[in-house]
């Protein structure tokens, strides 16, 4: 390939940095292409390098200062909770800072004051993060309409009328289904059912608008798509509806007057960070931000469309080698995760092989989940199709 001041001379055409692949723009952004072929977002990303160095940067601050740019730390905060609000389309005041995702539905499945007899629709599929809070509620007389991800919409719409709440996971940990967050959205917002989405695989990769979605709570942790580290989740909350929700950890950061240390009044605070009782994970929000900075950069529409082609690529390369597949793929349902199993081979020697291989995946339930991100290049796919053993 011909290198000339900065453009790539492919096939005879000219093609400008800015017009390349999203893989080509933002390889060097991730080191760890250097050392493995990283097909395991779905689980804990690898940082870019710039959230590394901005987590290194906190650290060497608080090595030679101490605190004393705190005015600064307290910056990243704000900063990360521009961020997410501005990849979901949302107000910054509706972000709280969280340690995960339980932490999010958590808040959210003890915040509420349920009543006997109150229904709730949930999914049986879903990680145990978003399945046992609402479980739990049972105990208080709630109901559970359980319901398959896999239900056609309609069946899902039906099951609103009466219902408090749904919740649901916008990408399915295992199978990669992808729901219709707005058809559901609106049926909720039509019927005063509380929406409730678990973003962890879908945020970062897929364009989410809180807005047009009608979401009135979502939780993420930053640690998969959103490329952060562990430790470090959102949750955003509807504005209207952040006094229908009882912060259930109370501690001095909840109420209004938090930096008044001889203040005694529990007026919680205005915004979402109401739902934060304590210190901040900082050294995390300082990676974290610097992440979802970078996939504001890339675009939703760009990283989405770089996963989909991958993730694709994957599951016509496996399905050809005689593998099954987990569900089957349609451009309205498919996202980054695809599993897969082989007949007679244990999806857990599988992963050990690939990882032989400098090939990460991991091991699920009986299959093998691959999850690639918008900088891997169809080269590694088609790498992992190679080293995969045919049926």
């Amino acid at each position: 390939m011909l290198i000339v001041m900065g453009f790539e001379e492919v096939s005879g055409a000219v093609q400008s940095p800015e017009t390349a692949p999203v893989h080509e723009r933002y390889r060097e952004e991730f080191p760890v292409t250097r050392e493995l072929i990283y097909l395991n977002h779905a689980a804990v990303s690898p940082l870019p390098r710039r959230a590394a160095e901005a987590m290194k940067w906190l650290a060497d601050d608080s090595l030679h200062y101490g605190s004393l740019h705190y005015d600064v730390w307290m910056a990243a905060w704000e900063g990360l909770r521009e961020a997410a609000a501005k990849l979901i389309n949302a107000s910054p005041r509706e972000i709280a800072i969280v340690k995960n995702t339980s932490e999010g539905i958590a808040a959210i499945a003890m915040g509420i004051h349920w009543k006997s007899g109150d229904r709730i629709v949930a999914f049986k599929e879903e990680f145990p993060a978003n399945y046992y809070p609402w479980l739990r509620l049972a105990g208080r007389g709630v109901q559970i309409t359980w319901l398959s991800i896999y239900d056609p919409v309609d069946k899902i719409i039906e099951a609103i009328p009466g219902a408090r709440l749904l919740a649901i996971s916008h990408v399915n940990y295992l199978s990669g289904y992808r729901v219709d967050l707005t058809a559901i959205g609106r049926a909720c917002r039509d019927h005063n059912c509380f929406f409730f989405v678990d973003a962890i695989q879908g945020m970062g990769v897929f364009p989410i608008d809180v807005k047009a979605s009608c979401i009135d709570a979502l939780a993420a942790d930053g640690h998969k798509w959103m490329l952060g580290p562990e430790g470090n989740g959102v949750l955003f909350v509807r504005a209207e509806l952040l006094d229908s929700i009882e912060p259930v950890e109370f501690g001095w950061t909840n109420s209004a007057s938090y930096a008044d240390y001889a203040s005694r009044d529990m007026t919680l605070r205005p915004d979402a960070a109401r739902f934060e009782c304590g210190t901040l994970n900082t050294i995390g929000c300082f990676g974290q931000r610097a992440s979802l900075e970078l996939l504001l950069e890339v675009g939703a529409e760009a990283a989405s469309a770089a996963v989909l082609s991958l993730a694709g690529r994957i599951y016509e390369g496996v399905r050809e080698r005689g593998y099954e597949t987990l569900i089957e793929r349609t451009p309205e349902t498919a996202a980054g995760i695809v599993s897969f199993r082989h007949p007679t081979i244990d999806c857990r020697v599988l992963v050990s092989d690939l990882k032989r291989e400098k090939i990460a995946a991991a091991p699920r339930q009986g299959w093998v989940r691959t999850s690639p991100h918008f900088y891997i290049s169809p080269d590694d796919i088609d790498r992992l199709l190679f080293e995969l053993p045919r049926v």
